[in-house]
């Protein structure tokens, strides 16, 4: 039986300190018995000598210093999980929230995880298709890759999130795949859209989710994303499923980061955000990737919307450092309605070589998607040369590269938020677009491959 301390020296806000305790660990959960009988949860966040501090994941409203009981439990946050997990919807603490049973758990893990040895890990190079020709083409996802979406307010990247939940599988092999899904800091009505959207089109069936409300405490949001990689690890690296992590919104758990932070007194780092920050991101993305002798995997995609669409904010610059490239969406493009409205000159995926090609995709994939991102990228020159100098002013291949980028948008990047495109769609596509210039100026694809499919458009 758990010792009982009666021993609260003070309340403020979330954290409460507890004195003349003994064998208390940091990050132990705990409970607290208000003097009617009522439980409260809490974790220790620092223990110096006999006094602990501790965050409350309810409100401190309503406890008594004087006739309140602190008992600590002797273990840290766990998870049970099983294979029931799958087609259900959490909360950010793991308990269901969709109205079914609670899970008869296989076992319980510790959300902290365990860090993944080096080397131990497997390379990332298996293709997935996401349906999506700007990053499927362009910028490609492979299997075990950590790509964060790079979004601002007001952006519809809950819509593509919600489109790459449904829509990505991996191809040619008949291999489980499954997708969890962790909302942080999300409002009620987004929570219901990703929930509807899952049960409309049955990807809920192979969908874990996770919710965190935006009025829920920080400390359930930052226990969030440890649940959700929590249950993948058990999915990916005991079942041996293949796992899609879709992780809304960073920017929201690093807040909830921010906010404990300063409720503890810490020094401050970069924009009030604590200086353990990228340490701390590291500790969730890394958990991503693919084991040897092991058939599961994880692959992540953390969503997260820069403030001020300022891209050197701590946020994304920090994530960005960890992570294997970036998809950026545009406030220009999404004015323009093209949807989804993703960047793709700014956007990068670093594996992308890996897991394209002969084999994984086709044998053209490489070569045009070189010469689309050349000619994309000079087609906008001329429509900015065009603005300022005016039509006139360009030469006869600036029309048709100015014409190029305003097809490419168009055709090739929207696609719209419920059509799912298969990469040979997306290759032929771009094949289409590449006819509206000369074949002198494909220099980056090689002849015989231009025989063979420029001719065919």
């Amino acid at each position: 039986m758990p010792k009982e301390y009666r021993t609260i020296k003070e309340v403020a806000g979330p954290l409460m300190m507890v004195t003349d305790v003994e064998g208390v660990t940091y990050n132990e959960l705990g409970e607290i018995e208000l003097p009617g009988g009522e439980i409260r949860r809490c974790q220790v966040l620092e223990v110096e000598g006999s006094n602990a501090l501790v965050q409350l994941f309810d409100s401190a409203a309503g406890i008594n210093l004087a006739q309140s009981k602190v008992r600590f439990l002797g273990k840290s946050m766990e998870l049970p999980v099983s294979g029931d997990m799958l087609s259900r919807v959490f909360d950010g603490l793991g308990n269901p929230i969709d109205g079914g049973p609670a899970i008869i758990p296989e076992k319980r893990l510790d959300i902290n995880g365990t860090p993944m040895n080096p080397a131990a890990r497997d390379y990332p190079q298996e293709f997935i298709q996401t349906g999506i020709s700007a990053i499927d083409g362009l910028n490609t996802l492979v299997r075990g890759q950590k790509l964060p979406i790079f979004s601002a307010s007001g952006l519809p990247h809950a819509q593509l999130a919600a489109q790459i939940a449904r829509q990505a599988a991996v191809r040619g092999k008949n291999e489980q795949f499954a997708v969890v899904f962790a909302a942080m800091g999300i409002t009620y009505e987004e929570s219901d859209f990703f929930v509807q959207s899952f049960k409309e089109t049955g990807s809920i069936d192979r969908t874990v989710m996770f919710v965190n409300l935006a009025n829920d405490p920080a400390i359930e949001r930052i226990a969030t994303p440890r649940m959700a990689l929590t249950a993948a690890e058990y999915l990916a690296f005991d079942m041996g499923m293949h796992v899609l992590v879709i992780m809304t919104d960073i920017t929201n758990y690093a807040d909830a980061l921010r906010e404990v932070s300063a409720a503890r007194k810490e020094v401050p780092g970069r924009r009030g955000y604590p200086g353990y920050m990228y340490t701390n991101l590291a500790t969730l993305y890394e958990r991503a990737g693919r084991q040897k002798g092991k058939d599961g995997s994880i692959t992540l995609i953390p969503i997260l919307t820069m403030p001020e669409d300022d891209k050197t904010h701590p946020i994304p610059d920090l994530t960005g450092y960890i992570t294997e490239g970036q998809i950026i969406l545009s406030r220009e493009l999404y004015r323009k309605g093209i949807m989804p409205p993703i960047d793709v000159l700014p956007s990068l995926s670093r594996l992308k070589d890996k897991g394209i090609g002969k084999g994984r995709t086709r044998e053209d994939h490489a070569a045009t998607m070189n010469q689309l991102f050349s000619a994309y990228a000079r087609g906008k020159e001329a429509r900015e040369l065009m603005i300022v100098l005016g039509e006139a002013a360009l030469t006869d291949i600036d029309k048709k590269y100015a014409e190029f980028a305003e097809q490419f948008e168009r055709q090739y990047v929207s696609q719209g938020y419920t059509t799912n495109r298969s990469i040979e769609d997306t290759l032929n596509t771009g094949w289409k677009l590449l006819h509206i210039l000369p074949r002198s100026e494909l220099k980056r694809i090689k002849d015989d491959m231009l025989d063979e499919y420029y001719g065919k458009q």
